[in-house]
């Protein structure tokens, strides 16, 4: 098990653990459709790349359990979160 997921610091920053545990699901998705991690990476993004998004705040869950990142750190990548075409493609 990764550290970081022992500490209570994740679990209240994303608000519980079923919170956690579908944010880091649903990003792994994301992740491994292409999505482009917000973090610096070695090697192929996965849990650490997740775990490190939540804990420098870059993503989050929104009321309807939707992964939303912050504003100021997403790069231009609309349509590759759900693996749509991107405007570019169209």
């Amino acid at each position: 098990m990764l550290e970081e997921l022992k500490e209570e610091q994740i679990v209240r920053r994303v608000g519980g653990r079923f919170k956690l545990s579908t944010l880091i699901q649903k990003r792994l998705v994301q992740l491994n459709r292409g999505a482009r991690p917000l973090v610096d990476v070695v090697g192929k993004p996965g849990m650490h790349t997740v775990i490190e998004e939540i804990m420098t705040d870059k993503i989050f869950l929104d009321q309807s359990d939707n992964v939303v990142m912050a504003l100021d750190d997403v790069p231009d990548v609309e349509g590759e979160l759900d693996g749509g075409p991107s405007m570019d493609d169209i």
